[in-house]
């Protein structure tokens, strides 16, 4: 966000059909039309998402969007079909400025059935002929430490600001996240090289890799917290970006009034980052405690129920989280 001289920067659009639209995958507001109505996102459509983004690249600049894997994925390991906007136009299903048809009578647990074809191999509801025409890159973070702050905002006090009231374990999209890299992999879109790794991969993390020029690019999280500059630099040289250290500072009132416009569709997410003003090395390494510290951390700070909820969603998490790291930039 603070090149905005060079970039336009769009943070998680595809919630707004996720969530609220009438192709919405999420399960959190399939009882609250009320909610969905009031968000000002219930007609937001996958394909008014890639309207928006294709009006703002007509700026003359590059885009870069933050958003988050599960979006495109139906969750629980449910199959996946095309969105129903983005379908190619055909048996009257297609983006020719009608409705969208979904089946409400084939509705399952209050979330829309799409009535239109599945990729093979494709887990997300975005056409890979979509998928291509964009530059992918991966952040990641332990999910010992990012299921505790995402539980932390769904419960009170900041419930109230995110609207979140419950804690669903299925948003925790590691696995989501996989399947799509996987599938990138797979199809060609990224890899074999590993950015800041020196090398292809080997060949050893499932069937055969189609070639492109794109290198992997996985970021850690802990990573670029221990050595922000030169994390940062090695993810400019991959994705094609120009590098400069002022990248990581933004304490001036300009960047943070951008800031807080930017995140404030999801207030109380944010709001350690809305009031930092740079991204400096953390003092020292993280400290990484055992699996009783940490049980005995939660049950304090959230009670026997919600460790217990964290923790389980942490460990079937780990798995997925682990694939991707040895991926991570290396600097």
């Amino acid at each position: 966000m603070t090149r905005r001289d060079t970039l336009t920067c769009v943070h998680e659009p595809f919630g707004d059909a996720f969530y609220y639209g009438p192709e919405r995958l999420g399960e959190r507001y399939k009882d609250n039309e009320k909610g969905r109505e009031e968000s000002g996102f219930s007609e937001s459509t996958y394909q008014t998402i890639f309207e928006r983004l294709e009006r703002e690249s007509n700026e003359g600049k590059p885009l870069f969007i933050k958003d988050m894997g599960y979006y495109f994925v139906p969750p629980n390991g449910k199959p996946a079909a095309i969105a129903p906007s983005l379908a190619r136009v055909e048996k009257g299903v297609g983006t020719d400025g009608s409705s969208v048809r979904i089946h409400d009578k084939d509705k399952q647990d209050g979330v829309p059935s799409y009535n239109t074809e599945a990729e093979p191999n494709n887990p997300t509801i975005i056409p890979e002929a979509t998928l291509k025409q964009f530059h992918f890159a991966f952040l990641i973070r332990h999910p010992r430490s990012s299921i505790p702050s995402f539980y932390r905002c769904t419960i009170p006090p900041l419930d109230k600001m995110t609207g979140f009231y419950n804690f669903m374990p299925s948003e925790a999209g590691y696995t989501e996240l996989r399947r799509i890299f996987d599938y990138l992999w797979s199809t060609g879109q990224i890899g074999p090289k590993v950015a800041g790794q020196g090398g292809n991969t080997n060949g050893s993390h499932g069937e055969k890799r189609c070639t492109s020029n794109v290198d992997i690019c996985v970021v850690d999280a802990d990573d670029l917290l221990d050595k922000p500059g030169g994390i940062i630099e090695a993810f400019c040289k991959a994705v094609g970006l120009q590098y400069d250290p002022e990248m990581l500072n933004w304490d001036n009132e300009a960047n943070h009034l951008h800031a807080k416009k930017a995140f404030e569709k999801w207030t109380g997410f944010h709001e350690d980052a809305i009031n930092s003003t740079s991204l400096k090395p953390r003092g020292h390494e993280k400290n990484v405690k055992s699996r009783q510290q940490e049980d005995a951390e939660w049950r304090e700070k959230y009670g026997e129920e919600g460790a217990k909820l964290i923790r389980e969603t942490v460990d079937a998490n780990v798995k997925d989280y682990e694939y991707l790291k040895q991926f991570a930039l290396k600097i």
